[in-house]
């Protein structure tokens, strides 16, 4: 039974070889947002004949696609993501690198009010927090 990003790439008519269903189907499993090296280990675990080239190949055709989205938290390495249906942020840990997916409405509501006041109507955006935890007592 094709996962879901395999799904979205048969309904853009993508060829789907056996690779490209194992990477997708990597893909629709991840709970995190993964590099191409992680996707590589990952995929290569279920078929050892996946070459790193044919993620980065495959990486590249789904985000063109619109199927995945890239992220560069800061950390030198490419994050991919499926697309999401619905918009959210990122509160990336500066220490650990763990990426925590949020949506909060009055961050959305003041960057429309910043968009209009400065003369804008708002059609897209993309908002990275950086932090570290707080440790026991710190405000």
């Amino acid at each position: 039974m094709p996962d879901r990003i395999e799904k979205l790439c048969l309904s853009k008519g993508l060829k789907m070889t056996e690779q490209r269903r194992v990477i997708a189907r990597v893909l629709s499993e991840a709970t995190d947002h993964p590099d191409v090296e992680q996707l590589y280990q990952r995929a290569s675990k279920i078929d050892s004949r996946i070459s790193i080239a044919t993620v980065y190949r495959t990486v590249k055709l789904l985000e063109e696609a619109s199927i995945l989205e890239r992220h560069d938290f800061g950390d030198g390495r490419a994050r991919y993501e499926e697309a999401p249906e619905e918009h959210h942020d990122h509160l990336i840990d500066a220490n650990s690198g763990e990426v925590i997916e949020f949506f909060n409405e009055e961050i959305e509501q003041l960057q429309r009010k910043i968009a209009k006041e400065l003369g804008y109507k708002l059609v897209d955006h993309r908002l990275e927090l950086y932090g570290v935890k707080l440790k026991a007592g710190e405000k």
